[in-house]
């Protein structure tokens, strides 16, 4: 069984940090591209940040400058660092994978989601 599993969320006020984890595990053979999703009530997902296997890394514009995507050096676990948290970054956070298997399945993973709470 491949999967992802989310940790880090929780409550912060305006102006704090936190960061989320994500580890992949199972028989993977390969990982693509990690990223990080987001889900606010009432609305769609949406993409934050996204990291390629090839090391480049992209950002919703509404974040830029805030947070920061990193990987470890094996490329299971992928990281959000979140700075300057503001109200409207209130969301449940989504981890998303690109993987291969060691069977050779080629699949999309998800995290079970994690919930940030940016209030005073």
């Amino acid at each position: 069984q491949v999967q992802l599993v989310e940790s880090g969320g929780g409550l912060v006020q305006p102006g704090g940090s936190l960061r989320l984890s994500c580890a992949a595990s199972g028989s993977i053979y390969s990982i693509n591209a990690m990223g990080w999703y987001r889900q606010a009530p009432g609305k769609e997902r949406e993409l934050v940040a996204v990291s390629t296997s090839g090391g480049s890394t992209n950002y919703a514009d509404s974040v830029k400058g805030r947070f920061t995507i990193s990987r470890n050096n094996a490329g299971t676990t992928v990281y959000l660092q979140m700075n300057s948290l503001k109200p409207e970054d209130t969301a449940v956070y989504y981890c998303n994978a690109g993987v291969v298997t060691k069977v050779g399945r080629s699949l999309e993973l998800w995290g079970q989601g994690t919930l940030v709470t940016v209030s005073s």
